[in-house]
């Protein structure tokens, strides 16, 4: 397995692989996920717009991407609304939206979703980086931790999902992790 990064064009051309991943990996019925198809493409033209994919030979097992968020964007306007003014300040006001990352399932453990979160944030000229996750334990929640994410937000409620998000945040750059035993 090998990572790539994907420049807008890229990305967009192989958005059928990315939404049946993010399908998979989110537990979404994929005729759900069809409705994201257009948000995804309108992310790829984003101020910031970067993406990384871990390729299995021509197929494509994860990918992440993310932009640099500013106000009047849904996400960004939808996280804004539970900060306060000080929280806003602290993980928004120069962030880096960490819109993806996911791995298909038979690939996950082994460090691809790790390796994929450090490519795409290295060297983005943001001071954080913020993302949300579902509540609960998952692979994801375990590996956020691992790299030192803070609660932003708890419990948070988005329009269109019913289930409660985690907003995590972190500063930037992003450390590397001590290895497993140290």
């Amino acid at each position: 397995m090998r990572l790539v990064h994907w420049s807008p064009e890229e990305m967009f051309a192989r958005l059928d692989d990315v939404l049946f991943i993010y399908a998979e990996a989110m537990n979404y019925q994929h005729e759900i996920v069809e409705m994201r198809r257009g948000f995804i493409a309108a992310h790829t033209q984003r101020a910031g717009f970067r993406a990384v994919a871990t390729m299995d030979g021509d197929k494509v097992a994860g990918f992440s991407y993310g932009y640099h968020g500013k106000p009047g964007q849904w996400w960004h306007e939808q996280v804004r609304s539970g900060l306060t003014a000080a929280g806003y300040q602290r993980w928004m006001a120069d962030c880096f939206e960490l819109v993806e990352l996911h791995v298909l399932p038979y690939a996950q453990g082994h460090g691809l979703g790790q390796a994929q979160l450090l490519s795409l944030l290295d060297g983005v000229p943001r001071r954080t980086v913020i993302l949300s996750t579902p509540e609960g334990e998952s692979r994801a929640w375990r590996l956020y931790r691992r790299m030192g994410f803070q609660d932003v937000l708890r419990d948070h409620e988005f329009l269109g999902d019913d289930r409660p998000f985690a907003v995590l945040g972190h500063d930037l750059p992003l450390d590397q992790p001590d290895p497993p035993g140290a």
